[in-house]
């Protein structure tokens, strides 16, 4: 697959296209007809990685085409990515051109920013970093107001932290997130407000108690956790479990109770068959679930998740695989039915699209 071609003229009908698809693709499960989520035509990454690509005494971001993997493809701009990081790229390159310090074998720069409008730069070298590297990296902090931070192998310097507090506003909400460097953070900060909002309209009237798999840093469940009465989330990864408890506390909520755990080691939990002692704390048999929500991998959910999913009422899916998550759906078809459908266009002029669904308990068998 080659680098996308960015020409917000076409947008609209790419979109089109890919709404067209997904439509035809789960026709067969008398899918209602999706509410659709666009993105801002540009400026619309809050994430990016670039290579720097050195010649001679200049250096220059660069991506490189999948299908020519050797030629690198200089960068002067990068109109996908945020105001913010655009606004920092020109000035940070400008930079590093006259610092020796910073630009010796450097191999690569990642930016994170927020729709709050903070910025993180991470540095990445083939070399150890020193006390020289350290002064002139605090000096760029400075300069350009950024969380700067230099990794190289086997080593990681932070500055002042390393993590951004993303801000913004939901359903008359002042949501507040921790976004922690070289974590999982959504990239199209637009369209996850829009996930955000479409997730709560469904949820909204379920009641009960959720269980939420694979809850990352707590995105879905600080917006989730107030339309249910109690919510017991899970997630492997121990860095996004610890910023997942700092975004609970940071937006006041205490109705939910957070265990590290896969989905099959709850799935297990859930059933009986085994005890686990990161459970201790957690009264399982006292919860009333109504409802599962669910934002697996790309691999969707595997054979042990979707058997646990068929107990429930409600599922509420987003996925980012539309086929895993066709393949999820014609597993549950016995026992669900789709509600209500929605699709999000994270990522503008490729041909990847999430969706959402909201599956719900036959009152009957099908036909």
């Amino acid at each position: 697959m080659s680098l996308p071609q960015i020409d917000p003229s076409t947008y609209d009908a790419q979109l089109a296209a890919k709404l067209a698809e997904f439509k035809a693709n789960f026709a067969a499960f008398d899918l209602p007809e999706p509410s659709v989520h666009a993105s801002a035509p540009l400026h619309y990454r809050l994430r990016c990685e670039f290579r720097m690509f050195h010649q001679g005494e200049r250096i220059d971001y660069a991506m490189f085409d999948p299908a020519e993997p050797k030629r690198p493809i200089v960068l002067e701009s990068f109109p996908t990515a945020s105001e913010t990081v655009c606004a920092a790229m020109t000035r940070l390159r400008d930079t590093l051109q006259t610092s020796p310090a910073l630009k010796t074998r450097l191999f690569q720069v990642n930016f994170l920013s927020t729709l709050s409008g903070q910025l993180m730069i991470t540095l990445i070298y083939h070399r150890k970093l020193d006390e020289d590297w350290e002064v002139a990296a605090r000096a760029l902090a400075a300069d350009m107001q950024a969380q700067i931070i230099g990794r190289s192998l086997r080593q990681k310097v932070v500055l002042e932290r390393d993590w951004l507090l993303e801000e913004f506003e939901l359903n008359g909400r002042q949501l507040r997130y921790q976004q922690v460097e070289g974590s999982f953070t959504q990239p199209n900060g637009g369209v996850n407000r829009q996930m955000l909002g479409w997730a709560c309209q469904q949820a909204s009237g379920l009641g009960g108690d959720l269980l939420e798999l694979y809850c990352g840093n707590g995105n879905f469940t600080v917006a989730l956790a107030p339309q249910f009465d109690r919510v017991l989330a899970t997630e492997v990864s121990k860095s996004s479990v610890k910023a997942a408890h700092y975004n609970l506390d940071a937006n006041a909520i205490s109705n939910v109770a957070m265990v590290r755990m896969s989905s099959d080691e709850i799935s297990d939990a859930m059933a009986g068959t085994r005890p686990f002692e990161r459970m201790k704390d957690v009264d399982l048999p006292s919860y009333r679930f109504s409802t599962l929500f669910v934002d697996p991998p790309r691999s969707g959910l595997d054979a042990p998740t979707l058997a646990l999913a068929a107990g429930f009422d409600n599922i509420l899916y987003i996925s980012c695989n539309p086929q895993t998550l066709h393949d999820n759906v014609s597993a549950l078809q016995a026992t669900h039915t789709i509600s209500a459908s929605a699709v999000f266009d994270q990522f503008p002029y490729t041909h990847h699209l999430e969706c959402g669904l909201l599956l719900t308990r036959r009152q009957q068998p099908p036909a």
